[in-house]
């Protein structure tokens, strides 16, 4: 069956008015989509699903949030499912690199609801957890394979997965694997690839080494870049409290004493901050976990899962988990510590303002990160709404707001004479 690419795909077209069915997509695809309510592409989709289902190596240029996962797992399920070829064992037909578990485990879990009507096998190996069930999975082989590429060396090392017969590949989040260390690794997987196969590969940057990659890797892609101007979500609001450093802990509690911060991401630079965080939340009184990669795979898990289901309220993360969290509710990300690039800063507010809702992102700036603050605002193109100059008093709801006229955008017209009221409000906006 030959891959279908609608003739306007390659002229150009509004996504607005672009639906699934246009991009062509098969009926099973079309009805899982539609079970999960999703109804029109986005750009990055609309972008790549007809390159993709054309056979053409990719190059998806996006920021995380904008649905990568779907631009190269809706075709590539059509490609497998439609040329029917059996996979042999401890072999895979398509692979899927990812730099985290988190995002590992997530595009797999995504697909297999992409693919619920479709008659294909999948499996994810990932560091972290015993791998014993991995070996099990790959012992009959699986149509798709997500891998992180340490465990994915590992398990070819011990004889358990052959990649002679790969056919698609794709490396997800290009730029974390460099920011990881793990290109190198990548350089290796790819090179025990057959050479005829299709490649795709997304980033949300294209630092020197990407670039490298990409020349080494693709064969006259198409590149789809989405929106490179758009730095943030403009249904983000964006603010700062400058403080002390010693009064950010207290702050913190005090800015979760609202209500309506009822599902929080706080940010912090360390492992060790993170778990410190988490502790002193929880003794306030506050459910909290903490999320870092020297927590072990299932620790992780639970923490997420406790996070999604709402039975913790705030989930204090470090950067390793900034581009791995996709949850859909998350009403305020604070960043407790400033980001040491700029870059980062973008990544970490995207976890909230997801699928049309709006958000909140509170930095929280003590005087050693003024630097860090000019960065993230030269990157903005704007400066940050500055709310507080210190810690706010507890009786901050007899207190006048600090006058502040600003372009940043706001989560409601209305203005509260409460700082923290006013920017604890960001799931039902106006």
């Amino acid at each position: 069956m030959r891959a279908l690419c609608p003739p306007w795909c390659q002229q150009g077209f509004n996504v607005s008015d672009t639906s699934f069915e246009m991009l062509g997509l098969s009926e099973p695809i079309l009805r899982a989509l539609s079970t999960e309510g999703y109804q029109t592409p986005t750009p990055i989709q609309a972008g790549a699903i007809p390159l993709v289902l054309a056979g053409r190596d990719v190059l998806g240029l996006a920021q995380t949030g904008t649905g990568k996962t779907a631009a190269f797992g809706l075709p590539l399920l059509q490609h497998l499912a439609a040329e029917k070829i059996a996979v042999k064992p401890r072999e895979a037909r398509a692979l899927i690199l990812a730099p985290t578990r988190e995002l590992a485990l997530q595009i797999f879990e995504n697909l297999r609801l992409y693919s619920r009507h479709l008659k294909l096998s999948h499996a994810v190996i990932l560091g972290g957890v015993n791998q014993n069930r991995q070996i099990a999975a790959l012992r009959n082989g699986a149509d798709i394979l997500v891998a992180t590429p340490g465990r994915l060396l590992d398990l070819i090392g011990q004889k358990h997965l052959r990649l002679d017969h790969v056919t698609h590949l794709v490396i997800d989040e290009a730029d974390r694997m460099f920011d990881m260390g793990f290109i190198r690794d990548v350089r290796r997987i790819v090179g025990l690839l057959p050479r005829k196969r299709q490649s795709l590969l997304f980033s949300a940057t294209m630092p020197g080494e990407v670039a490298h990659l990409v020349n080494e890797v693709l064969r006259q892609p198409a590149r789809v870049e989405v929106s490179p101007k758009v730095i943030a979500a403009p249904r983000i609001a964006q603010c700062v409290y400058h403080v002390a450093a010693g009064d950010k802990r207290t702050l913190l509690n005090t800015l979760l004493q609202d209500e309506d911060m009822s599902r929080v991401i706080v940010f912090t630079r360390t492992k060790h901050g993170a778990n410190k965080i988490a502790t002193q939340l929880a003794k306030s009184g506050y459910k909290a976990e903490a999320i870092h990669g020297n927590k072990s795979q299932n620790a992780r898990q639970r923490a997420l899962e406790d996070f999604r289901s709402g039975r913790a309220r705030v989930l204090v993360a470090t950067d390793i988990a900034a581009r791995g969290i996709d949850i859909d509710g998350v009403t305020h990300v604070v960043n407790f510590d400033l980001p040491e690039v700029a870059e980062s800063y973008v990544h970490r507010i995207g976890r909230t303002a997801r699928a049309g809702a709006e958000g909140v992102a509170i930095a929280l700036c003590d005087p050693t990160e003024q630097p860090r603050l000019k960065a993230i605002e030269r990157l903005l193109k704007h400066p940050l709404e500055v709310i507080g100059a210190s810690l706010p008093p507890q009786n901050a709801a007899s207190k006048e707001r600090p006058n502040s006229d600003t372009a940043a955008p706001r989560p409601r017209a209305r203005r509260h004479r409460n700082p923290r009221a006013r920017y604890g409000r960001g799931r039902n906006a106006a």
